[in-house]
Formats: C-alpha cells, structure tokens, sequence
C-alpha cells in the first residue's frame, strides 16, 4: 500500500511539472514572436531608400502664346499655405502577453485603422495676415521694375511721353516718385522744349498774391534746376507775370532760339529789354494773338514771317500804344507792306518807324499807316545786294506830304526815286515849320542842286545833312555836313 501511495505521488508529480513546463513555453512564443517583428521592422527602415531632394519649384511659368511670343506669367498663388497636409503619426503594435501562470492562450490582434487626416486649422489671425503679407509682396514685385530699370531705358521712355505730352508737368510729377525717376526725369535733354500754361488758376479768375509767389518761386526753380539748355520757351494764356517769366527765362537759358507768347497780356518792354540783353541765339519771336504794352519794340536782324489768321477768329488788337517799331536788318529781308499793315494797323501813336534794309516796303505801303505824327522815318537801303539793280521808284512825294509837319529826321539813302518824285517831295518838306527837319539823308539818291536849295535855304533847324554818292550833284560837295554852318556853306556853293 506504501509502496502504491508512493509511485502514485511520484506521478502527480511529474504531470505538474509537465503542466508547468508545458504552461512556460507556451508563454515563451508569443514573445519570440515579437522580437522577431520588431527586428524585421528595423532591418526594413534600414534598407528604404533615401528621399530624392528636388529643386524648387520656380515662381514662374513659360508658355508660348501667339504669333511665336513667350509669355511669362507669376505662379504665385494667393492661396499659398492654406492647402491642409497629413499629419504622420507612428503607429505601434500592442504587444498582448499572458499575464498570471496558466495555460497561455493567444488573442488574435486586430489590424490597426487609420484615422481620417484632419486639417491643419490655424488661427483666422494667421491666415489673415499671410494674406496681407502675401498681398503687399506681389505688390512690390509689380512696382521693382521701375526701379531697376537703367538710367538711360526710363530717360528714352520720358521722351516719348514728352514729345507727345509735353515737359510740363509730366516731368515735374514723375521726379517725385523716386530718386532713380528724379534723376532721369532731371536729364537737359528731356528740357529742350517746354510750354507753360495756364496751369495755377482757371482763366479769367484774379491771383492771389500767394498764388503768385508760387508762380515765381516754380519759375525760378525750372529755371535753375531744369532749364540749362532750354532751346524752345512759350508760354500760353498768361495775364500776369509775363515779364517776370521773361526775364528769368533770358538770364538763365543762354541757348534759347525761339519765344511764343500766345493769348498773353501785360508784356511791357522790359522784357524785350532783358531778351535783348541775355538772349544773344535768339532767332524766332513769335507774338500770336498777345497784346504788348510799352512804346517802343525793336528787332534788330529779325526776320518778321507773316501767318494767316485762322478761319472765324476775330483778329485781335494790335500795338495800339506803340510809339516806336524797329525791324531793321542787315541781310535781305522778306518784310512786306502786308505784313507791316499786320503789326501797326491799330498804332496810332506811332513816332519813330525804322526799316532799314526792308526793300520790300513801298511808299504807298507806307501812305496807309494809320500813324499821322511820325517823326522819324529811316528807310536806307544800306546793306541790301540789289542796292542799284532795282527799277525807279516813286511816291515819295505822298510820305513827305503826310508826314511833313511832324517829320523831323528822314532817310532814304540808295532809294531809287526819280529827279522829279525828289524834287516834289522836297518842297513839301519846305512848307513846315523852318525848326521842324533836323537830319536829312539824300546818300546815293538822284537828287539834283534843284530839289536841294529849297530845303537848305528854309530849313534853319538842319544841322546834318548826307550827301554821299549822289552822282547828280557836281564834284566837292558830294559829302557829310555837320552843323548849320557847313550846310550854309553848301548853299552858296550849289549857287
């Protein structure tokens, strides 16, 4: 019985051993198991290939378009950044172990699901500035060209503009965008030309006196800044100010060639005073429609050039103040008696008229001025190449018949009036007062000892008297004489 009991516990026995061995090894695999998953995912990482690192994508497109044109367009896009984006998450596996001794019973692990991608929902604040910021680069993208563009590029651009729109005040608006415009806009070349309007108040409205110290204070800023190799001034629809515009536009513009003063007002002398003075290439000078007050205009070397009134406009008031005209020249002139009619035919006051050179005046030309006190009349043929070409004139005789109450100097040098028409004139000259004629010019003329004793012997005022070149006078008196005494002294010799 002892000997039963004993192989029986002996039996228990060994069956809990194999029961608890049995229970280990099964509690064993599911870990090897692990491991080796574990290693197998490491080994895989180990052998994924390196990403390949691409270039940037450029900020730009290149298309062809029509007529074999490439157009190139901005692929920045104003929703740059919102587009959402997958957030990696690193998922493990759970490792299930059989916890407690027992027999080891494996759960079957279920495959893990991936959630849904969310997006990336930033603060309304964000997004709303990155759109700003967005928006103010592109902005600066579109002006940079401007400011990278070559000197020279924008100078010839300006140009264009200029010739079609004028200097002023385009250039003076593009100067103030930036240094590289103002520096370009401030090129001599771009002021070659230059209008000035009525750009401060509207026509017909008084200034005020800050509005003309603007005026000025521009003008003496172009002037000084701008108008170095200024060539071509006018100025439009200007009642005040003219002269002052005048005068500074002569002191500081040595090249100027040519004026216009087109519907302008108020001229008065002085500034043909200072164009005189400064303006030494001055060659054109043109006084459309502009009233000029002062007495006296002069034009030494000018040729005066006719143009037509346009159709329907009402010719406007001459020089009806204009007590002294000068047109004189030394070079052949196209002057005619149209064209002297133009300019004096509402002058009046009209007291000294000088036309030398002009050979293409006639006395009945000058018969129909409107002038009826002139003074002083010199109409010399000095410096003209058809001096002794031309054909005989007359008429004469109707000027000093008009004028001789008041004629006090006449010349009529190289003017080829017959023997008659001068003895005529002469004794019309002779039925004047005896102080009125002071200066008589007869050079190169066919006055004879006839038509000359009158004049001599009445006119007691005479203290110069020119008788150069006067091949119908007999030899030794053919000459200048000074003072009342010398031209007595002529008077017995022609007796």
């Amino acid at each position: 019985m002892d000997a039963s009991k004993a192989e029986a516990s002996t039996q228990n026995q060994g069956k809990e051993e194999g029961a608890s061995s049995a229970q280990g090894d099964a509690g064993a695999r599911p870990k090897k198991a692990s491991l080796k998953r574990a290693a197998d995912a490491k080994a895989k990482k180990k052998h994924k290939k390196a990403r390949v690192s691409r270039p940037a994508r450029p900020g730009y497109t290149v298309h062809q378009g029509e007529d074999m044109l490439l157009v190139i367009s901005s692929s920045t896009s104003q929703y740059d950044g919102s587009v959402w984006t997958l957030k990696k998450k690193k998922g493990s596996k759970k490792k299930k172990l059989a916890k407690g001794k027992g027999k080891a019973s494996q759960v079957k692990k279920k495959k893990p699901v991936n959630a849904k991608p969310k997006l990336e929902s930033k603060p309304v604040k964000e997004k709303e500035e990155k759109v700003a910021n967005l928006f103010i680069t592109q902005e600066e993208d579109d002006h940079r060209w401007g400011h990278s563009l070559p000197e020279e590029v924008l100078i010839n651009i300006f140009q264009i503009v200029v010739i079609q729109e004028g200097a002023v005040p385009f250039l003076c608006r593009v100067g103030r965008v930036c240094r590289l415009w103002n520096a370009a806009a401030s090129s001599p070349i771009l002021w070659h030309r230059v209008t000035v309007g009525h750009c401060w108040i509207a026509p017909g409205r008084s200034q005020l006196p800050k509005t003309q110290k603007k005026i000025k204070d521009t003008l003496d800023w172009l002037a000084h800044s701008r108008f170095s190799q200024l060539r071509d001034f006018s100025l439009c629809h200007w009642t005040k100010n003219v002269d002052y515009a005048l005068e500074v536009v002569s002191q500081y513009c040595p090249d100027l060639c040519s004026l216009k003063l087109s519907y302008c007002t108020g001229v008065t002398a002085a500034a043909f005073r200072s164009l005189g003075l400064h303006s030494r290439s001055l060659h054109s000078l043109n006084l459309q429609y502009s009233e000029v007050c002062g007495p006296t205009f002069r034009m030494m070397n000018v040729q005066p050039l006719h143009k037509g009134m346009r159709f329907g406009i009402d010719p406007t008031s001459g020089f009806p103040l204009l007590e002294e005209l000068c047109i004189a020249t030394t070079s052949f002139s196209y002057l005619t008696d149209r064209d002297l009619r133009d300019i004096l035919f509402d002058s009046p006051k009209l007291r000294v008229l000088d036309l030398r050179g002009c050979s293409r005046i006639t006395a009945s030309g000058l018969a129909a001025l409107p002038c009826l006190e002139l003074e002083c009349l010199f109409w010399g043929q000095y410096f003209s190449s058809h001096v002794g070409l031309s054909s005989l004139k007359k008429g004469l005789h109707t000027l000093t018949q008009k004028w001789s109450r008041t004629l006090q100097q006449l010349d009529i040098a190289h003017q080829l009036f017959t023997e008659e028409d001068l003895e005529l004139a002469m004794s019309y000259l002779c039925q004047a007062e005896a102080d009125t004629l002071r200066s008589l010019n007869l050079s190169g003329t066919r006055i004879t000892p006839r038509a000359l004793r009158p004049v001599i012997g009445q006119m007691t005022a005479l203290d110069y008297l020119n008788l150069s070149s006067c091949r119908y006078l007999p030899r030794g008196v053919k000459r200048i004489y000074r003072g009342q005494e010398d031209i007595r002294q002529l008077l017995d010799k022609l007796e």
